[in-house]
C-alpha cells in the first residue's frame, strides 16, 4: 500500500489523511453560515464608501440584525460619480439622518432574488418607493443599472447597482 495506508478486511482504503479530510468536511451549521450583507459587502473590496457611510449612519448593527433585507448597494464608483462634494457633507454628523434615509431608501424588507424582481413600484424602508423595471435580463432602479444580481448573504441578498439611489423628499 506505501505512505501510511492499509485495506480493511472489506476491500476499503484507510489512510489517516483521508480520515482527516472527512472530519474536516463534517462540519456543524454554525461554522458555515454565510456572512451578513454588511460583512458580505465589506468583503467584495467596492463597497467601502457604502460601509463608511453605514458606519456615519449607525445603520451597521441595523443590517447585519436578522432581516431578511435586499439591499441595492452603489459601489465605490457609484458613490464617486454624485456632484462634489455631495458625498463629504453627508458624511457630516449634522446630515447622520439625511445620510441614513438616504441608505434606507437602498433597502427593501424580505430577501428578493433576481428570479422574483417584477416590475413596479416597491417601498423601501425609509418608506418611499423605488421603481423598479426590467427589459429583458436587464434590471433597473429609479435610474440605476443593477450590474450583478444575487450576492447572498445569511440575512439578505445584495443587488448591485451602478448609481446611489437619492430619495425625491
Amino acid at each position: 500500500m506505501g505512505i501510511g495506508g492499509h485495506k480493511s478486511p472489506h476491500g476499503q482504503i484507510s489512510h489517516p489523511l483521508f480520515r482527516v479530510k472527512l472530519v474536516a468536511l463534517n462540519t456543524n451549521d454554525k461554522e458555515q453560515r454565510m456572512a451578513s450583507i454588511v460583512d458580505t459587502a465589506v468583503q467584495a473590496g467596492t463597497f467601502k464608501t457604502l460601509a463608511q457611510a453605514l458606519t456615519a449612519a449607525d445603520l451597521v448593527d441595523t443590517l447585519k440584525g436578522s432581516g431578511p433585507f435586499t439591499v441595492f448597494a452603489p459601489t465605490d464608483d457609484a458613490f464617486q460619480s454624485l456632484p462634489a462634494d455631495t458625498l463629504n457633507d453627508l458624511l457630516k454628523p449634522e446630515n447622520k439622518s439625511k445620510l441614513a434615509n438616504i441608505l434606507k431608501y437602498h433597502v427593501v424588507s424580505g430577501k428578493v432574488m433576481s428570479s422574483d424582481i417584477k416590475p413596479g413600484n416597491v417601498a423601501t424602508v425609509a418608506g418611499e418607493s423605488i421603481s423598479i423595471q426590467t427589459q429583458g435580463q436587464q434590471v433597473m432602479v429609479n435610474e440605476a443599472r443593477v450590474t450583478k444580481a444575487d450576492i447572498a448573504a445569511d440575512n439578505g441578498v445584495i443587488h448591485v447597482i451602478d448609481k446611489v439611489l437619492l430619495p425625491k423628499g
